[in-house]
């Protein structure tokens, strides 16, 4: 009948180097992680989302029924709807408004005075892959304002997310009141780059739904 064997014993120098190595294993694990998402931050919807929406609520801003705008900087935006774990958030209905090249809204509170070829609202449904899409114009100041675009989000009959999308390096955002009271990070996932394209400009603004 074989002997039973005693299980090695560690020798204190074993267990010691054991020990020294634990914190290097903590470290890689923690490397290894995912990193945490922070959610894009919410900001005020203003005073100008439209009292009615337009007959014309599409994708395109720059088309308002059978007119065409042609001012301003022309710009693709896009970018996706995802929850913090990363994962699309499918069928989220995402919006944009905006002024005009001039700096009015559709808005009654402003007096009527917008371009009536520039469209100044969207409405898009992500897709699968949470993936959204428009043609606007690059945003322009404003009295008090700089450049910014106003974008929600919807689910359902949920309102999932208001905020302000920013254009890197402008010289108005350090003035801008709303955007100089966020702090570092905040003013990072809102403020994104226009960059040229070969039709004018893109820029791509992710979204990340807390909730």
């Amino acid at each position: 009948m074989p002997q039973a064997t005693t299980p090695p014993v560690l020798s204190r120098r074993a267990v010691a180097a054991a020990l020294v190595a634990l914190p290097a294993v903590w470290t890689t694990a923690r490397a290894q992680a995912p990193a945490a998402r922070r959610a894009t931050p919410s900001q005020t919807e203003g005073p100008f989302y439209p009292v009615e929406l337009p007959r014309d609520s599409d994708a395109d801003l720059l088309r308002n029924g059978t007119l065409n705008y042609t001012r301003g900087q022309p710009v693709w935006l896009d970018g996706s709807v995802n929850d913090l774990q990363g994962k699309p958030v499918a069928g989220a209905q995402v919006e944009i408004w905006q002024c005009d090249e001039a700096g009015h809204y559709h808005h009654p509170g402003d007096g009527g005075r917008a371009d009536k070829a520039f469209q100044g609202f969207g409405k898009v449904v992500a897709g699968a892959d949470g993936r959204y899409r428009f043609r606007t114009i690059r945003p322009v100041a404003y009295a008090g304002r700089t450049p910014h675009i106003h974008l929600k989000v919807r689910l359902g009959q949920r309102e999932l997310l208001t905020t302000q999308l920013y254009v890197a390096g402008d010289p108005g955002n350090e003035r801008d009141f709303i955007w100089r009271r966020m702090d570092a990070q905040d003013r990072a996932a809102v403020t994104v780059p226009f960059i040229k394209s070969p039709d004018g400009l893109a820029a791509n603004f992710p979204v990340i739904i807390a909730a």
